[in-house]
């Protein structure tokens, strides 16, 4: 049962990590230039879901692969 909790803990921390780095990365881009300043709050929320989904993604795939990896052992 422990090994669950750890692995929840692990998806847990990867999600919000990744969601970090591509809310950060989008904000970078300096994006809200060309949005008029009457919209900057609904483009601020648009980030936020473009970065969770992204960061999501993401984190799946990262975390798809240490398992595939982890299983590699069971082919031999």
């Amino acid at each position: 049962m422990k090994l669950y909790g750890i692995t929840a803990l692990l998806n847990l921390i990867s999600n919000f990590v990744f969601i970090f780095i591509v809310f950060v990365s989008l904000q970078s881009l300096r994006l809200d230039r060309y949005i008029a300043p009457a919209k900057q709050r609904s483009f601020k929320w648009l980030l936020i879901f473009i970065a969770v989904a992204i960061g999501y993604g993401c984190s799946s795939f990262f975390l798809d692969f240490i398992d595939n990896v982890r299983n590699l052992s069971y082919l031999v």
